[in-house]
């Protein structure tokens, strides 16, 4: 009997659903990243804070263990049901965001109350690892618990799209599908850097709450797409005669099996010890190009300064991704190089435009267009030819090369205009690059790795240890800044050397742990290195 899923558009339209919600979760995730500034001018937030209040985004994850629960509840009750969770979580703790920084909570009884309280948090404090400190504003102590309560959802709505990708796409293009969700996802970060600060200064008054109010209102149609996903995976349930709540209820014995696998450890460790060096950089590296670019103001009254320079660009952005992800799906080759040469010249546009703008945000917005358009690439080649672990160690590689970059050739030519910024723009699109080969090969080799009744858990246990990091190194980026910048009072000439180089440490560790991975898949035969589709 034919299924939704042996239909290649009804497969692909439950991935576009699932894509699209993670869309829009990368954008809420990042939402504040690009007007860090604004965040210390309009509300008070040195460095501690905002790096405080961007690390308890995964604070409950880490250490309340939620992610390991949200596997056992994914294994237990399902994909529909964990996805729609996900996304009712997930608004709730953005709500809660928004309030905090909307100017309704200015001079409220909640802001007199949490000054005066969650200075002190007993245990955490003494480890140095509390999401709250005395002195620390109340918006961000208040930001900080619904960004909690978001990262629950988040991190439970990630491990249910890589279990439902599993579910639609085992045996088929997995690498592919993979690879494409998070390219469009990705593109959340670009949409985030364009639109975060135009809603900030939109009609030129500042009002930061806007940019969170826009994020606010992505994540109720999240919570749409993962609503028309739940009918749809029912529908393939009733055909297959699946019931994954029932048929093989988890067991806590069954961690054991995970977490007896050596290659499971290794792919969790360079799975944090990379996206470590990623996610938290992407919340400062828009401050961290206004530090290390010389720009000029834009005159006020010049197209490049107008709200409708924003949605031209953005456009353009849109017909970069789209015809580089098109072009690996074409079959005939004046149409596929032509879409090539579209999408480079929309590039080329995007890049033009970016540099008249004088705009860090628009510039850094150019990080997930090579990966749109490589992703499916690398999918498919992990699907058809394998080579899993070889692409973690160049991802690894590229990785270490672009953060020295950052750290020591971007402010040995500040004050060069055009100089900075072509560095600036070829190392973001390398390092972009660089990210898109980590989910073309790394969550695809999970389901090798483990049984597949447990894949739920042991994607949360990737994930949570992913978290351990993705908690401590916005913390600690903004505690290194404010170390090595104690006499700076300007967030635009802070001095990012000292974090960048601990960035790119991270992703040498990430490479002997690639090139340790590849030893132990040749001795014990994981299978990383060979193709998801046996011919």
């Amino acid at each position: 009997m034919q299924t939704l899923r042996d239909s290649a558009a009804l497969r692909w339209t439950a991935l576009l659903l699932l894509a699209l919600a993670m869309f829009c979760a990368y954008i809420f995730m990042d939402i504040l990243s690009p007007i860090k500034d604004l965040m210390q001018s309009q509300r008070g937030w040195d460095s501690d804070a905002f790096g405080t209040m961007q690390g308890a985004e995964t604070f409950l994850n880490v250490f309340v263990f939620f992610l390991i629960f949200a596997g056992i509840i994914l294994d237990k009750m399902g994909v529909r049901f964990t996805a729609l969770l996900s996304g009712a979580v997930m608004l709730t703790g953005a709500c809660i965001k928004w309030y905090a920084i909307s100017e309704t909570f200015i001079g409220s009884g909640v802001e007199a109350w949490f000054t005066a309280n969650l200075n002190h948090i007993p245990v955490f404090e003494q480890l140095g690892v509390s999401p709250f400190y005395e002195g620390m504003p109340a918006s961000a102590k208040v930001a900080a618990l619904g960004f909690m309560i978001f990262g629950c959802g988040a991190e439970m709505g990630g491990i249910t799209v890589s279990r439902g990708v599993v579910k639609w796409f085992k045996g088929r293009e997995m690498a592919l599908a993979m690879g494409s969700e998070m390219a469009l996802a990705r593109l959340g970060v670009a949409t985030c850097m364009i639109f975060s600060p135009f809603f900030a200064k939109l009609g030129g008054e500042v009002s930061v709450s806007r940019s969170v109010a826009f994020g606010v209102v992505l994540l109720c149609i999240a919570l749409i797409m993962l609503i028309v996903y739940f009918f749809m995976d029912k529908k393939l349930d009733s055909q297959t005669g699946e019931t994954e709540e029932k048929d093989d209820p988890f067991k806590i014995s069954d961690l054991g099996q995970i977490l007896t696998s050596s290659g499971f450890w290794l792919v969790s460790l360079l799975c944090v010890l990379y996206y470590s060096a990623i996610f938290p950089f992407q919340k400062y590296a828009v401050n961290m190009l206004q530090c290390n670019l010389t720009f000029t103001e834009v005159p006020a009254d010049s197209f490049w300064a107008s709200p409708s320079v924003t949605i031209v660009q953005y456009a353009i952005m849109l017909v970069v991704a789209a015809t580089a992800f098109m072009f690996n799906f074409m079959k005939k080759p004046a149409i596929k190089y032509s879409m090539l040469a579209v999408s480079v010249i929309a590039l080329v546009t995007y890049c033009y435009m970016g540099y008249m703008r004088q705009s860090a945000e628009s510039i850094f917005a150019v990080f997930p267009l090579l990966a749109v358009g490589i992703t499916p690439v690398l999918g498919n080649y992990v699907d058809h030819k394998g080579k899993a672990a070889s692409m973690l160690v160049l991802g690894s590689l590229l990785l270490i090369l672009c953060h020295l970059t950052f750290a020591f050739v971007l402010p040995a030519v500040k004050g060069n205009e055009i100089g900075g910024v072509i560095i600036a723009y070829m190392t973001i699109l390398v390092l972009g690059s660089s990210f898109s080969l980590v989910p073309a090969s790394l969550w695809p080799s999970v389901p090798k790795l483990v049984d597949a009744k447990v894949i739920g858990s042991a994607y949360a246990l990737i994930f949570w240890i992913q978290n351990i990091g993705l908690w401590l190194f916005p913390l600690l980026i903004g505690k290194v800044l404010t170390a090595t910048n104690e006499r700076v009072t300007d967030p635009t000439q802070l001095n990012y050397t000292a974090p960048l180089v601990m960035l790119a440490c991270l992703g040498v560790a990430a490479l002997v742990i690639g090139l340790f991975l590849k030893v132990v898949d040749k001795k014990k035969g994981l299978g990383l290195e060979e193709p998801n589709i046996k011919e």
